[in-house]
C-alpha cells in the first residue's frame, strides 16, 4: 500500500500506459481520477479497479482545453478530497519526416504533449499546496534522448525534459517534484493500432512482424516491454521510495539507448 491516502489524476488514463497506472496505484492504495477525452475507455478502466475493490472516478479530459484541467482536479478534490499525484500521459505521433510534417500534425502533437503538460502543471499546483506537497510525473520517450519519432515528437518529448526540470527547481520550495520517465519499446495500441492521434499502417505498426522483429532487436533486454513495466515505475516515482528523486530522468527501455 505504497499510495495508501494518495489521490492521483492519470491522464491518457483509458489507454494502455495510464490504464495500467491507474490500475497498480489503486492497487497500492491511491484514490485514482481516470481522466481521459475518451471518457468511455475511461470508465471501462474504472470499472475493473472498482471489481477489485479499488476507489476510482472517471474524468472527462481533452489536455489541451484549460477548463477542463479545473474541472478534473475540481472534481477529484470533491470526490477525494485533494490531489497529491499528477500523471501526464495524454500524447500523439505521426510518424512522417520533416518534409511531410505539416503544421497541423505539429500541434497536435506539441498541444497534446508539452502543452497539455503544461497546462495540467499550472492548474494542478493549487490543489497539490493545499495537500501540502504532491509529485508530477511526465511521459517521456527514447525521442526525449535522442531524435526519432518525427520532428515534432522529437521536439514535444526533448520539450518535456526542459519543462519537468523548471517545474521541478520553481516548486520544490512547496513539496512538489517532478520526474520525467522514458520508456523504450513499449507493446501498445499507440505502435499496433491505426488511431487518429497516433496512425499506423504496415510501414510502422508492430503487427508487421519485421517492424515487431526490429524493435526487439533494439532492444538488448531481449523483449518488448509492457505497459505494466512502465507504470511500476512510475509507482517507485510517485511513492516515499523516490522521495529525493526530482527533476530528473528515469530511463526504462531494456537498455534500448546503449
Amino acid at each position: 500500500m505504497r499510495l495508501d491516502g494518495k489521490t492521483a489524476i492519470i491522464t491518457g488514463g483509458g489507454g494502455a500506459m495510464g490504464g495500467a497506472q491507474a490500475k497498480l496505484f489503486a492497487k497500492e492504495g491511491a484514490c485514482v481520477c481516470v481522466a481521459d477525452f475518451n471518457l468511455k475507455m475511461a470508465q471501462k478502466v474504472v470499472d475493473d479497479i472498482v471489481a477489485a475493490d479499488g476507489k476510482a472516478i472517471a474524468g472527462d479530459l481533452d489536455v489541451r482545453n484549460p477548463g477542463q484541467w479545473l474541472d478534473a482536479i475540481m472534481l477529484t478534490e470533491k470526490t477525494f478530497c485533494s490531489v497529491d499525484i499528477l500523471c501526464n500521459n495524454a500524447g500523439a505521433n505521426f510518424r512522417v519526416g520533416f518534409d511531410d510534417q505539416t503544421l497541423e500534425q505539429w500541434h497536435t502533437i506539441i498541444d497534446t504533449g508539452l502543452t497539455g503538460a503544461f497546462l495540467g502543471i499550472k492548474a494542478v499546483i493549487p490543489a497539490m499546496r493545499r495537500s501540502g506537497g504532491g509529485v508530477i510525473l511526465n511521459m517521456g520517450s527514447l525521442a526525449s534522448i535522442r531524435p526519432g519519432g518525427s520532428p515534432a515528437y522529437a521536439t514535444q518529448k526533448m520539450g518535456l525534459v526542459g519543462l519537468t526540470r523548471v517545474a521541478a527547481a520553481y516548486y520544490a520550495k512547496d513539496n512538489i517534484r517532478c520526474v520525467i520517465i522514458s520508456p523504450g519499446h513499449v507493446d501498445t495500441p499507440f505502435i499496433r493500432d491505426n488511431s487518429f492521434y497516433s496512425p499506423n499502417d504496415d510501414t510502422t505498426s508492430i503487427d508487421n512482424p519485421e517492424n515487431y522483429r526490429r524493435r526487439v532487436e533494439a532492444t538488448p533486454l531481449g523483449r518488448l516491454m509492457v505497459p505494466e513495466d512502465i507504470a511500476k515505475t512510475f509507482l517507485f516515482a510517485a511513492s516515499d521510495e523516490g522521495a529525493m528523486i526530482t527533476g530528473s530522468m528515469i530511463t526504462v527501455d531494456g537498455g534500448a539507448v546503449l
